[in-house]
């Protein structure tokens, strides 16, 4: 029997500890955690704005870092995304796969977005270099970090960059398994098989997967005397 690569690796399991349901109702709880902080942080900017307006003047830039409506902004997407990893958790721990389609979209755009940052640190690898010129002279290591040669530097980027992808990754495979395992408990059909004499129970789809195939049997031969 043939599986196809998306059954090859389904898993119920994540972080070989728990359950993917489980494991995906607290990665939407973290980030809902994480949004909560930043919208918190963006809303106190907001209704006290000479304590908390960061302007680029340490930068020797006369420019606002992020003037109010940048921020209106901001705060509206940190009130969306925690909407969207709450729908994640309520669909993972209410068995409704719908509602975590949204935060999976998110980890694919946000994987994207990586991977096109790792693409540009490849291809203009001197960019990096102009980023540094940027940070204010109280940065740490600033001066030993722009000694190092463009290579070096892309190097050590890409490798950072290589290990949050692979995270990312698979942060995004654990949530597809969830909404795969949702989705086959949800549309789970109890199935009864009738006989003349007997009443049979099939077992459920998960159940019956995890149930190792059996060889068929050899052929049978004709004995002779």
């Amino acid at each position: 029997m043939m599986l196809s690569p998306w059954d090859r690796w389904f898993s119920t399991s994540c972080c070989l500890c728990c359950h993917v349901r489980t494991g995906t109702i607290i990665l939407g709880v973290w980030y809902m955690l994480i949004n909560a902080v930043v919208l918190l942080i963006l809303l106190t900017a907001l209704s006290d704005p000479e304590q908390y307006h960061l302007t680029s003047a340490e930068l020797a830039n006369d420019l606002d870092v992020m003037d109010d409506a940048s921020m209106c902004i901001a705060s509206a997407i940190s009130v969306l995304m925690i909407l969207i990893c709450g729908m994640a958790a309520y669909g993972a721990y209410k068995l409704h796969p719908a509602w975590i389609i949204p935060f999976f979209c998110y980890q694919i755009f946000d994987f994207a977005l990586n991977t096109l940052v790792a693409i540009s640190v490849v291809v203009y690898p001197n960019t990096i270099q102009d980023y540094l010129q940027q940070l204010p002279d109280n940065f740490p290591y600033k001066e030993e970090i722009a000694a190092l040669s463009n290579i070096c530097l892309a190097l050590i980027v890409l490798i950072f960059i290589g290990s949050i992808l692979f995270f990312k990754a698979y942060l995004i495979a654990c949530v597809w398994n969830c909404y795969r395992y949702v989705n086959g408990r949800g549309s789970e059909v109890l199935l009864y098989v009738t006989t003349n004499d007997t009443t049979v129970l099939l077992p459920p789809y998960d159940d019956s997967v995890s149930i190792p195939i059996k060889q068929a049997p050899p052929p049978y031969t004709t004995a002779t005397a």
